[in-house]
């Protein structure tokens, strides 16, 4: 799938792709582009008056605004990569009839238009940090490394997805309720270090998006934070994480190689 990825024309055909779904995605929207900073902003607004203020979930924790922003934007990266993704193949139905083209291609472009938006809202996490007075440590090095696992999590799922939803086009509604449901499973809102039930706090670090997660404010925000390091004394549930994320990106990965061939005809 990936022998010819660096090829001129690919990479001209995906700078195109990425740059029509981005130009599309807020076609006719009065802000344009603001949108891709504002909805986080809003969105923690409304989680951070509710949650912290209220609820006082953030007491103990440094630094809890940039804490709380940082995980919903890399929560909302995650999200909407999947999400994009999912469509993406029926989406592009018109293009794979017309021509012949590379599938992946069409799943890189989605993935590539998150990543994007990603960075963005990193910019504005920057200005909060700034406004915290928050330093980067040597740690922060390990950042783009999380960020990757983050990305090649997404991208397997994404190459499923896409490829389920032309045959499942119920797929879109299961997806939805799901990332609901994975959205309060993972320590977005709330802090890891709340939860008193140890097994509890293992199983929701097993999850490769909560883990990384906890492993992003660990070296940006406040070494305050509960990383899987510190509730698994042995090496190797440290890694089941990381097999989960390889293992997905591999089945993710067959599957769609395995139905691209009949996209044309089933979309």
């Amino acid at each position: 799938m990936y022998k010819h990825i660096f090829s001129k024309n690919n990479r001209v055909l995906l700078s195109e792709l990425v740059r029509t779904d981005f130009k599309l995605r807020y076609q006719g929207s009065v802000l344009g582009y603001a949108w891709s900073l504002l909805r986080p902003l809003l969105i923690f607004v409304i989680l951070y008056v509710v949650f912290v203020k209220f609820l006082k979930l953030g007491n103990g924790i440094p630094h809890y605004p940039v804490y709380l922003l940082f995980g919903i934007v890399l929560w909302n990266f995650f999200n909407e990569m999947t999400v994009m993704s999912l469509g993406s193949i029926v989406g592009r139905g018109d293009l794979i009839r017309k021509i012949r083209i590379p599938r992946w291609i069409i799943v890189i472009s989605s993935s590539l238009s998150a990543l994007i938006n990603l960075f963005l809202n990193l910019l504005v996490v920057s200005v909060f940090m700034i406004v915290n007075h928050i330093s980067l440590t040597s740690s922060a090095a390990w950042l783009p490394l999380i960020l990757l696992e983050i990305y090649i999590f997404a991208l397997g799922l994404s190459f499923f997805l896409s490829a389920a939803f032309v045959k499942f086009r119920d797929l879109n509604y299961i997806w939805e309720v799901t990332m609901q449901a994975l959205f309060y499973l993972t320590p977005v809102i709330y802090p890891l270090s709340r939860i008193t039930n140890l097994k509890l706090q293992k199983l929701l670090l097993l999850n490769p998006v909560g883990q990384a997660i906890q492993d992003a404010r660990y070296v940006i925000v406040t070494k305050q934070t509960t990383i899987i390091y510190h509730v698994f004394a042995n090496i190797w549930y440290m890694l089941i994480p990381f097999v989960i994320v390889v293992a997905v990106l591999i089945v993710g990965t067959l599957y769609f190689r395995k139905e691209s061939s009949h996209f044309a005809e089933n979309i």
